[in-house]
């Protein structure tokens, strides 16, 4: 994302190690950017794709913003399985 012009977008595949019982919600955060500082700083950054089993963090830029390097950290809240869950019929 350090070349080029425009909208550009990354995205990047978490699963969770063990399932939740429906989809949770997610939250995703920044926690390291490395940025052109003589360029505006367009940055965004979201979750999409949430399921029980994982989602897709995506990051994106537009305009003439350098972006060298970034990490994010998430965060997912819900209801898990446990072993005395059970249905009737």
């Amino acid at each position: 994302m350090w070349t080029g012009t425009g909208p550009r977008e990354l995205r990047r595949v978490v699963e969770f190690d063990e399932a939740f019982s429906q989809n949770p919600m997610v939250q995703v955060s920044l926690s390291m950017l490395d940025i052109d500082q003589t360029t505006n700083h367009r940055v965004d950054i979201t979750a999409e794709m949430v399921s029980e089993d994982g989602f897709v963090i995506v990051f994106r830029t537009w305009g003439d913003t350098k972006i060298a390097r970034v990490r994010a950290d998430w965060m997912a809240i819900g209801p898990v399985r446990h072993e005395d869950d059970w249905n009737l019929y």
